[in-house]
């Protein structure tokens, strides 16, 4: 259960990277802020997934496992570090200069929720952990508190236009008028 622990203690640390960014705090703090978090995160993951009682599922599970570990991480590492501006947003001080609408922001705000959430999923399957199959509902919910915080109190005053985006794009759930702006989007850019 140690581990569930330092896992949330990282979703912690890494929403306090918004506080970091919009008070401008210099000296590294964002990078600082943002590689703690996510290294807290990560080692949960990975003792979670080392050290623990395997749950009885079939060996055709392991590889849908890899499968979508696969493509989760792909989209996860896409919709966190190439469609978002890497340096404005991790590494420069304060708020990027930009809001990003385009790509999978275009079809909700917060399109790496999908991702993570898919990442865990194949994680369980990959590592037949039975504490991660306790943890993935825990950091998911977590997760989606945290971004509801940043949609409410954060993004508004970190970028203009935030509002306008949030009547026209949709949080987490896409609908048709998003999927579409998404692949019209992702075209353009080709």
């Amino acid at each position: 259960m140690i581990y569930i622990a330092v896992g949330i203690f990282g979703f912690i640390v890494i929403h306090l990277f918004d506080i970091v960014s919009l008070k401008r705090i210099p000296s590294g703090a964002k990078p600082c802020v943002w590689t703690v978090g996510s290294g807290l995160l990560v080692y949960s993951l990975i003792m979670l997934c080392l050290k623990s009682n395997t749950l009885p599922l079939p060996v055709w599970s392991t590889w849908l496992g890899w499968g979508l570990l696969t493509l989760s991480l792909f989209l996860l590492i896409y919709s966190l570090f190439i469609n978002l501006p890497f340096r404005k947003t991790y590494i420069a001080t304060g708020v990027g200069d930009k809001l990003i609408t385009t790509g999978l922001y275009a079809l909700v705000r917060h399109p790496w929720i999908h991702c993570f959430t898919l990442t865990l999923l194949s994680l369980v399957l990959v590592s037949k952990s039975s504490l991660l199959l306790i943890a993935a509902p825990i950091f998911i919910l977590l997760n989606i508190l945290l971004v509801i915080i940043q949609d409410k109190f954060f993004f508004i005053r970190m970028f203009a236009g935030y509002e306008s985006y949030q009547r026209e794009t949709p949080m987490l759930l896409p609908n048709r008028k998003s999927i579409s702006a998404c692949i019209r989007t992702i075209k353009t850019r080709a």
